[in-house]
């Protein structure tokens, strides 16, 4: 198994280097030939925001010289150790490229093929993973729960892991839970210790896609030790896309007794990179100083502005609590439209009317506000 190790090769980070990059520095994306024209993809997003400067200063610094391949760097070994000192323990930690990958492996590594993962219905390895799990784990089931505001409960999981016990049916060995939720909520500590209490009890591992981990991290004040390990999950996919960061996740093993051979399915699946330090570099730029949580509170809190001037046009209804950066909303089909002819690109989501608009670490509060101005033009256009 390949563990990461800093050693005695710990990459400097001069305040002068670091500070180099601003935000204005890091390159704006080009524009698809096929956009519409005047195309904002502001809210449609947090995949759709740029590099951080952390991330792009650490990539610059790491754009250097030789260094070993295959994650045998020595950036590798120091996000990786920064990894451990944030979570407080001693844990395995491997980067891979994507959520899709990081999810997938780490549940192909908790089941056989006859085995089944128990998750919510709007779960991402359910409903945007194009059956991604089910492919790397050569046919593991998932089993599909409802829950409120996007939040298991532990009777619903107990009630479908005990749903049938026969040698019949696929066996329920992996919970799955989202961090913060698909719907933009997220679960304290003490839900996600009582939804682990059910599975460790009935042997199952768990197993937690923290896509937006910081921002449930941010929201919620607690440490990154309470919401993971200490509440009894096992491996954390934590995202660094949505932080910030290019192309780079870490999948962290708490119980790292089933990260055995792990580095092997990376290997197999095309997810073990040979440049890794552009990968794990970004993870010190983010981690170095508290930025990883700066950004999160920054887009969650964009995420309340934008909610709280929404609420306030005739018409505009909050579909759900907004918890962390994500912000669900249900429009009349004529300011929807209205928005969109303004240029504005945003997700269609729950239900007829419904949709969903994200903040990141880039939101600016003029875009808001612009966003917010069209809005109430749309709606008085339409007389609503």
């Amino acid at each position: 198994m390949q563990t990461y190790n800093a050693g005695a090769c710990l990459p400097g980070r001069s305040a002068e280097h670091a500070g180099a990059m601003s935000a204005s520095s890091v390159p704006a994306p080009n524009s698809r030939a096929d956009a519409p024209a005047g195309a904002r993809y502001e809210f449609a997003s947090d995949n759709t925001a740029g590099i951080c400067p952390e991330a792009w200063a650490a990539l610059a610094e790491a754009n250097a010289g030789f260094v070993a391949s295959y994650g045998n760097d020595c950036w590798t070994a120091a996000a990786a150790d920064r990894l451990r000192e944030i979570f407080e323990t001693d844990c395995e930690v491997f980067f891979v490229f994507n959520g899709t990958a990081a999810n997938s492996l780490a549940l192909a590594s908790l089941c056989q093929s006859y085995h089944s993962v128990v998750c919510h219905e709007t779960a991402h390895c359910e409903t945007d993973e194009c059956g991604a799990p089910e492919f790397f784990s050569n046919g593991t089931k998932l089993l599909t729960a409802r829950g409120e505001l996007g939040r298991l409960e532990p009777d619903a999981v107990e009630a479908l892991i005990t749903k049938r016990v026969d040698i019949h049916f696929p066996k329920p060995r992996a919970l799955s839970l989202t961090q913060s939720t698909e719907l933009g909520t997220v679960y304290r500590p003490d839900q996600l210790r009582a939804l682990a209490d059910v599975a460790h009890r009935h042997g199952l591992a768990v197993h937690l896609d923290g896509a937006r981990f910081a921002n449930a991290v941010a929201s919620l004040g607690a440490s990154p030790a309470e919401l993971t390990w200490r509440a009894g999950i096992d491996v954390l996919c934590f995202g660094g896309t949505k932080n910030g960061m290019n192309t780079s996740e870490a999948v962290v093993f708490f119980n790292r007794g089933l990260a055995r051979e792990f580095d092997y399915r990376c290997k197999q699946a095309g997810q073990l990179c040979s440049k890794m330090r552009y990968l794990s570099a970004q993870w010190t730029g983010v981690l170095h100083d508290g930025a990883w949580l700066r950004h999160a509170a920054h887009a969650n809190a964009c995420a309340r502005q934008l909610a709280a001037g929404l609420a306030a046009i005739p018409g505009v209804q909050l579909a759900m609590p907004v918890e962390a950066n994500a912000v669900f909303v249900e429009l009349p089909p004529a300011l929807a439209a209205g928005l969109r002819a303004r240029g504005w690109m945003f997700y269609s989501f729950i239900g007829a009317h419904g949709y969903r608009l994200m903040c990141s670490w880039a939101t600016r509060a003029e875009t808001i506000e612009e966003f917010l101005a069209d809005a109430r033009s749309a709606a008085a256009l339409a007389g609503i």
